[in-house]
Order: C-alpha cells, then sequence, then structure tokens
C-alpha cells in the first residue's frame, strides 16, 4: 500500500520530529498488532497461529510504501492478513499526520505475492523420499 503526503511531511517522518512520535515504529507495532487479529475484522477468516510479521517500509520524497509479510504453516494462506497489516499500518500513519498535513491520501492496497495455502497444496512429492538404513548385517 501507498500513503502520499506532502514532502515536508515524509521529511518530518524522517527526523522523527512528529508531535505524535516516531510515525514508523508505531506503523510498524500497529501492522503487526492487526495481523494477528483480522479473524476479529474479516467475517469469513479463521484464527490462525502466526509465525512471523515483518512490515517495512520505503520511503519516497512524497510516498511511503508499506510492504507486509506474513508467515505461517498452517492449511490456509495468509494474505487478508497482510492486507489487514498494511491498511492498519496506513491508517496509523495517516492517524500520527493528518495534524500537519491536509493533503494525505493512501490506496493502491494490493497482493504482490502468495505462496502456499490450499493453492499451493499437493499430496504427492515431487520425487520419491528414500530412507536407508545402515544395517550392520550387510557390512561382512
Amino acid at each position: 500500500g501507498v500513503l502520499c503526503a506532502r514532502p515536508e511531511s515524509i521529511e518530518r517522518i524522517r527526523n522523527r520530529t512528529v508531535p505524535k512520535g516516531d510515525v514508523l515504529e508505531v506503523a510498524r507495532a500497529a501492522g503487526i498488532a492487526a495481523a494477528k487479529r483480522t479473524a476479529d475484522w474479516i467475517i469469513f477468516c479463521h484464527p490462525i497461529p502466526l509465525d512471523w510479521v515483518g512490515i517495512s517500509f520505503e520511503i519516497g520524497t512524497d510516498q511511503i510504501k508499506v510492504v507486509a509479510e506474513v508467515r505461517t504453516v498452517w492449511k490456509t494462506g495468509v494474505e487478508m492478513e497482510a492486507i489487514t497489516a498494511v491498511s492498519a499500518a496506513l491508517l496509523n500513519i495517516y492517524d500520527m499526520l493528518k495534524p500537519l498535513d491536509d493533503d494525505l491520501s493512501f490506496g493502491a492496497i494490493k497482493v504482490v505475492e502468495k505462496k502456499g495455502g490450499q493453492s499451493d497444496f499437493t499430496a504427492e512429492f515431487a520425487k520419491p523420499s528414500s530412507i536407508r538404513h545402515n544395517d550392520s548385517r550387510e557390512q561382512g
């Protein structure tokens, strides 16, 4: 997702001079917390254990790109958790900047990559696995 703001607002984020605090660290914490609570917001999502949630930022002159990566070892995908994480991070950035900037907007939230989950599930291995036993009787 992307948040657009005035260059002066982005510079205040870089310099950590936003009155409400460190915008990126608050957004990171909010995104992680939101990913863990996705089932509370998205009606058809099941609560699932998340192994890892990462939030990163790419800061431009007049925008901040927010990227979330979510991992789990589970029978379903976690794209909804990633979208929720990005949305929460963007909402928190917006909230912290709104007293300083009337030109804020955000959007362009999309799933960039998805691996695993039911769409990648296979009941067969790519190649047969083999187990070798070291039997002392074979070593004459």
